[in-house]
């Protein structure tokens, strides 16, 4: 029996409906956990499911993640407005994970959602034994009366569906929690370990054909014409079908479609944008002269601070466009039959999906049925839909015949929804405390804006905070702080990224800040200290602990370099010292410590694996992370040229977990911002040179 959208009791157990996406970040087991906290389940016998695509599990988190708000700061306004986004989520019905926000969430959702089962249940056992609720209790998936009688759920689950659920149940007092704040064993790990876990990629179904796709290599460009004539003779070819934008082919296994699809003759149309990055930068330059779209920091009077100082310090930092690089590449499984359809595909957006699918099917949203298995990485580029649809139209070119895409990783690394490049134009004056004046100007694409209007038709009008986050809301008190965000047309396809703008905003952010604190000979941990002192106590205590873990009052030994970086992103802030080396063949990464306060920890262990993953990605971003263009055509291709850490060049890394922040905040993204910029802080602190563009590897050898 279902007792509510996020529990399931049948004869066989109780399956908690966990309805995020699973990208090897333990989301599933922490929100069983919430349900099965207030439930009072045993651990051993607890199971989990994403369950399906429904308006039913919808995230305001993710909503309110744009509301243009320096989320350390506490406001009547912004209270007011997160609640409306709670309203407007259940009216969107929008299943998304992304933002860090699949615990924030479903924090209290979960729990009432258990709880109210929980008492359903016991009224249940009540009235089959005559007796008060009152007198009864729970235990590991038991009623249990006070002669020892005991009813399992699965025995009550019937009579209590008939119930009336509590619609606001008490909830546990946290110091009677068993499951949640502990470091609780993952759910999927045994499936993933014994290989028997399914992700998109391992989808067989009978019948099955398989199919590969090409698109233009310029992106945005048109598909002018196509000669399929040596590829429809080879081996295994079933059909080719033209996608539009592109050709894909259908064949009887993934290698035939592959070698096939390479063999059909296209002729490419021109890419909407310059013809390479020199020229993209140039454009993206441009957004300076339009004016600004926002100014979300304005404190104090920055111009006049500027032109009154003897000294200004003025700096203009970079970073490039970035793919997602997951693991398993982009790939789905559909099957058209008798005006029905399902999809099998690892997504972050179940609902995007199967409307999308319904509209490119031109059928009913009632009439599709999205699958979402695990996936092997997502980082935001699973919200995107553009691979399901794909598979939708070869389905449907083969119907009642399962057709699955997969993407070469060529395909996937060329047809990115990137992290847009940027630059950022800044002031700063500094006096013997630190700085008195700060102006950040910058220019960037709009995810924001290109993703809506590729979802809804159109851009949301008003500032554009995911621009300028990780620079306009950092709990600092500089007297005069201006943040200025411009936005730039390039028609580059853009998405989210593990951490949006604060990946980007980060690195310009603190990097000059260190600078304005060379300029005058100061500590950078004590700088910044004394900035946030009166400010964010909690984001003040995380760049304490960071301090100490690193040993930063003592000099590096000879030969090493340090340096610190702090932002505040998803409502958690985030301080890292990366302590690198010099070696004879270049400039080794040996340590990490991040101090991160999430307010509350519900899995340390599994907030660990978070921290050291979103370490390893920014690092690897720093590093090595670019997405170039010649000819309109994107020059990287594979791991070979779009590399990341290896095994054998990731550093040691220390965690510590806080938990004095007033509300939760985020564990997946937070680690990433201040990576890059602690790297580049450590390289000029050990060379002396100030690098100013990622990635660093163009300017200096690492190992």
């Amino acid at each position: 029996m279902t007792l509510n959208p996020y529990l399931l009791i049948t004869e066989d157990g109780v399956t908690v409906i966990t309805p995020r996406a699973e990208m090897g970040q333990g989301i599933h087991t922490t929100l069983a956990a919430l349900v099965a906290e207030e439930l009072d389940i045993a651990w051993e016998s607890v199971r989990a499911e994403h369950g399906p695509a429904s308006a039913a599990y919808y995230n305001a988190g993710a909503l309110s993640a744009g509301l243009p708000f320096a989320e350390y700061q506490d406001s009547k306004t912004h209270e007011i407005v997160e609640d409306a986004m709670d309203v407007t989520g259940k009216f969107l019905g929008v299943q998304i994970t992304g933002g860090s926000t699949s615990t924030t969430d479903a924090f209290n959702k979960m729990r009432k959602a258990g709880a109210a089962a929980r008492h359903a249940l016991v009224e249940a056992a009540a009235k089959r034994l005559g007796k008060p609720a009152s007198s009864l209790k729970t235990e590991d998936g038991f009623v249990v009366a006070g002669d020892g009688t005991k009813l399992s759920y699965q025995e009550l689950a019937r009579d209590a569906a008939g119930i009336e659920p509590l619609r606001d149940p008490p909830l546990k007092d946290p110091a009677k929690w068993r499951y949640l704040g502990k470091s609780m064993p993952r759910l999927d790990m045994e499936a993933k370990v014994n290989g028997s876990a399914q992700f998109g990629i391992d989808v067989r179904l009978e019948g099955m054909l398989y199919a590969a796709v090409r698109a233009n290599p310029r992106l945005g460009g048109k598909m002018k014409s196509f000669d399929r004539s040596k590829a429809e003779k080879m081996p295994g070819v079933k059909k080719i079908v033209d996608l539009g934008d592109g050709v894909g082919v259908i064949a009887t296994n993934t290698w035939r479609a592959f070698k096939a699809a390479e063999a059909i003759a296209i002729d490419w149309g021109d890419a909407p944008y310059p013809g390479d990055s020199t020229g993209i930068f140039g454009e993206i330059a441009k957004a300076y002269d339009a004016g600004a779209n926002s100014t979300l920091r304005d404190d104090g009077n920055v111009e006049s601070a500027i032109a009154d100082a003897a000294e200004v310090i003025e700096a203009e930092y970079r970073v490039p466009y970035l793919a997602h690089a997951t693991m398993e590449p982009m790939n789905a499984t559909a099957v058209f039959k008798d005006g029905k359809l399902q999809v099998w595909a690892g997504n972050q957006a179940p609902t995007l999906v199967r409307d999308q699918a319904a509209k490119t099917a031109g059928i009913d949203t009632d009439a599709v049925v999205v699958h979402t298995p695990y996936m092997g990485g997502g980082f935001g580029r699973r919200a995107e839909y553009d691979y399901s649809n794909q598979a939708v139209k070869l389905a449907m070119a083969m119907p009642g015949t399962p057709v699955k895409l997969t993407w070469t990783r060529e395909e996937d690394t060329r047809h990115d929804f990137y992290r847009p490049a940027a630059i950022a134009r800044m002031k700063g004056v500094a006096g013997a405390a630190g700085p008195v004046a700060l102006k950040a100007d910058i220019a960037a694409p709009s995810v924001y804006r290109m993703q809506s209007t590729r979802v809804a038709g159109f851009a949301p009008p008003g500032p554009d905070k995911l621009l300028v986050e990780g620079a306009f809301d950092q709990p600092y008190g500089i007297p005069n702080y201006q943040v200025n965000g411009y936005l730039s047309e390039v028609a580059v396809p853009i998405g989210v990224w593990r951490s949006v703008g604060n990946s980007y905003n980060g690195f310009f952010h603190e990097c000059f800040m260190d600078e304005l604190a060379a300029s005058k000979g100061l500590d950078p941990v004590e700088m910044r200290l004394k900035l946030m002192a009166g400010v964010h106590e909690p984001s003040r205590k995380v760049l304490e602990a960071v301090a100490e873990m690193a040993n930063w009052g003592s000099p590096p030994a000879k030969g090493r370099g340090r340096g610190v970086a702090f932002t505040y992103s998803f409502g958690s802030p985030t301080a890292q010292v990366v302590e690198i080396s010099q070696q004879d063949r270049g400039i080794k990464i040996e340590k990490v410590c991040c101090a991160m306060d999430v307010g509350t920890a519900l899995d340390p262990r599994n907030i660990d694996a978070q921290i050291m993953s979103a370490i390893i990605y920014g690092l690897s971003a720093a590093v090595f992370g670019e997405i170039s263009f010649e000819n309109g055509e994107v020059v990287q291709s594979n791991f070979h040229d779009y590399d990341a850490l290896r095994m054998f060049q990731a550093p040691a890394i220390e965690t510590r977990i806080l938990e004095n922040n007033h509300k939760m905040g985020g564990t997946g993204e937070p680690g990433t911002p201040p990576s890059m910029p602690a790297l580049a802080n450590a390289v000029f602190e050990l060379t002396g040179k100030r690098i100013r563009e990622l990635p660093l590897g163009n300017s200096i050898q690492f190992i």
